[in-house]
């Protein structure tokens, strides 16, 4: 059950929603669509379901050319971030719903309604309302619903979105299990790099409709192959600093660094926010900022700084209301700077992420 987008596009009124595509999915794969909102996700998703159809190229379904075909026959499920149950009907019922549309006889679908339950841990919820339930039990019946038809692919656009913090964290945890256990192929769309790391599978990065990287999640995290890519996975979004090398040594004014056979020239040096400390380490250089503003989280705080120019973001541990305005010194360990090139492509990973 292979899915392929073979160079896919989509434009709308001469605007091009989604840049050549081509993307396969292998089955019982997890495969996680990141990227900021009005990146494409959705779009792409679209097009494979088959909600829209592309403006060029083709949708492979298992080596079959689905691209005209309609949606509703193919195997395919879409949960979105508005859950959608029938507030009139019980779990059981809404569970089954989409079996009835299609026929399938009482007793198959007796026994595909309470398979599914249990493996969303429902059945206990049977014969309750959804509107009786928590928000995580709605959603989890939402999916099951998806789930019941046995559809080949199953499409999450931020399902999670509109839950608290702590149903997230709750069905971040039994997705991957559900995955496991069904055996499709699913994609899951996310604005959040955290989440992707949670779910981990297989990851593509989008920007602006285009596709930056696919692969495996870790590897696209420790690895991205331009700064485009390292901007989208990174929460905040990677700080950035034009640097040029000499005789193998960067420098952000007098902090120098060693950046191994690097050939001589300008680069755009790139670090993650939570490596920026506020006390010296072995090795880290010191770089001197303006503190514009703090953002106390509870265990953490965002220190939002000016560095010449640049705008950079700090997460540090602990709580620091320091002045608005102040001069302070920040710690960068260069075994966490990433090197690309001026048109934005990696001249050298983070040595940190190399080595692991």
């Amino acid at each position: 059950m292979t899915l392929e987008l073979s160079g896919i596009t989509k434009s709308v009124g001469g605007r091009m929603h989604i840049h050549r595509t081509d993307l396969t999915l292998q089955p019982g794969s997890m495969n996680v669509l990141l990227g900021p909102t009005l990146a494409g996700k959705t779009t792409l998703m679209r097009l494979m379901a088959g909600l829209d159809k592309p403006s060029q190229g083709r949708v492979i379904w298992n080596g079959t050319d689905v691209t005209d075909q309609r949606v509703q026959d193919r195997k395919v499920a879409m949960v979105y971030q508005q859950f959608i149950n029938y507030p009139s009907m019980k779990v059981y019922d809404n569970i089954a719903s989409p079996l009835r549309l299609m026929g399938v006889d009482r007793e198959e679908v007796d026994r595909r309604v309470r398979e599914t339950a249990d493996m969303m841990r429902l059945t206990p919820m049977l014969d309750r309302k959804p509107l009786e339930l928590s928000g995580g039990q709605q959603q989890r019946c939402a999916l099951a619903r998806a789930l019941v038809k046995g559809a080949g692919l199953v499409l999450l656009d931020e399902p999670l979105a509109n839950l608290d913090y702590k149903l997230r964290e709750e069905l971040r945890a039994e997705i991957p299990r559900i995955f496991e256990e069904s055996g499709a192929i699913f994609v899951y769309a996310t604005t959040e790099p955290e989440e992707a790391l949670l779910l981990g599978g297989n990851t593509a990065t989008l920007w602006e409709g285009r596709v930056t990287q696919v692969g495996p999640t870790p590897s696209v995290y420790r690895a991205p192959q331009d700064a485009t890519t390292a901007r989208v996975f990174s929460d905040p979004p990677m700080n950035f600093k034009k640097v040029s090398i000499k005789a193998g040594r960067a420098g952000i004014h007098s902090a120098q660094w060693d950046t191994g056979d690097l050939p001589d020239g300008d680069y755009l040096a790139g670090f993650r926010p939570a490596h920026l400390s506020l006390s010296e380490t072995p090795g880290a250089v010191p770089l001197s900022a303006m503190l514009e503003t703090t953002e106390i989280t509870g265990a953490r705080t965002f220190l939002h700084l000016r560095h010449g120019d640049d705008r950079w973001v700090g997460l540090v541990d602990g709580v620091h209301d320091r002045d608005h305005g102040a001069q302070m010194t920040v710690w960068l360990d260069p075994s966490h700077v990433y090197l690309f090139k001026t048109d934005g492509q990696l001249a050298r990973t983070a040595p940190y992420a190399a080595a692991a």
